[in-house]
């Protein structure tokens, strides 16, 4: 009862107080979820961070040091995503059901209130009317965080892109906030992955991984090959090198695989990959998406993966866990 209390007198104080300048704080319940941990990382300035939520009778709270917007990402225990727009000297409140994720509401600045009443209105859709739905709210809101976001998720990060059509959506958000570095760069990244098709060649790339042995095109031997990008901070990126390992063990030497970890700290990416008993060539330079590897290979995001044949030849892009396993699966079967 005590630290019950002591909860909401401290909650009481902050609200009263207001939030200062410089940071951001984020608070709320989630009902039928009494004790646990979640994840929130920023998919912005660096993507380094990993901050672990503790969920205390269903109630839970964290201040962030924001200079500007921010966009995070909220990572649920089953793995669902979230994400939280953050702005310097705001707070938002976090409601919701564990058993209806998706129905979450996020309320307290502009940017979150839309975004809740976009997700309430696609719930129940399709992902073909939801994608529909992204791209008319994008042409509706160029000027807003949130379409940046709905971006990427619907559109870039999606195996068998439009490019012509994300192009021309992005062209809209660098229109309506020509200043804005972010879009620019996303920009640059999608003139990347546009060199990248099936039926073509994989590009010629070399690296050096974190074992200090050269891998390259050469690398890839197996009657399939597999490049992927991953980083600690990414956990569906994480949970795909775990599914590799697992084929890997199945197939051996059938399956080729190399990959990229976008990780400032190499230290991190090489406990990761002992706890993981990721065995194969991983490039972890340090430079994240400025790694020189990434522009060989015309990759921008995190995750992603190309697969390749025998003779080099890309037969998929950007292929979800599942049909990753699948195709893997009838083609070495």
């Amino acid at each position: 009862m005590k630290k019950h209390l002591g909860y909401l007198l401290l909650t009481l104080v902050v609200v009263a107080c207001g939030t200062p300048a410089g940071q951001f704080r984020l608070e709320g319940r989630l009902r039928n979820f009494n004790q646990g941990e979640f994840y929130l990382y920023s998919i912005d300035d660096g993507r380094g961070q990993i901050d672990t939520i503790h969920v205390v009778e269903g109630r839970f709270a964290l201040t962030k040091d924001v200079e500007r917007q921010t966009t995070f990402v909220l990572v649920f225990p089953n793995f669902s995503e979230l994400p939280i727009f953050a702005e310097s000297g705001a707070s938002v409140d976090i409601q919701g059901d564990a058993s209806h994720l998706k129905e979450t509401k996020v309320a307290g600045t502009e940017e979150n209130d839309l975004m809740t009443e976009f997700r309430l209105n696609v719930a129940d859709m399709t992902p073909p009317q939801l994608v529909k739905a992204a791209e008319a709210f994008i042409r509706e809101h160029p000027e807003r965080e949130c379409s940046r976001y709905l971006l990427d998720k619907y559109f870039v990060q999606q195996h068998d892109a439009d490019y012509k059509k994300v192009a021309a959506l992005a062209a809209l958000l660098v229109k309506a906030r020509p200043d804005e570095p972010r879009l620019t760069t996303l920009q640059s990244h999608l003139k990347k992955l546009k060199n990248n098709k099936v039926g073509q060649q994989l590009p010629r790339f070399s690296a050096t991984d974190v074992k200090g042995k050269l891998v390259s095109n050469a690398s890839l031997t197996g009657d399939v090959n597999v490049v992927t990008v991953w980083a600690t901070w990414d956990y569906s990126s994480q949970n795909l090198q775990r599914q590799l390992r697992e084929l890997k063990k199945t197939y051996g030497s059938r399956l080729g695989l190399v990959s990229i970890c976008l990780d400032a700290n190499r230290q991190e990416c090489l406990k990761m990959m002992e706890r993981d008993s990721v065995n194969w060539g991983t490039v972890c330079d340090g430079k994240m998406f400025d790694s020189p590897v990434m522009a060989q290979l015309g990759l921008a995001d995190v995750p992603c993966n190309i697969m390749t044949d025998k003779s080099g030849k890309i037969t998929a892009i950007d292929q979800n866990q599942t049909d990753l396993k699948i195709r893997i699966r009838k083609t070495l079967k």
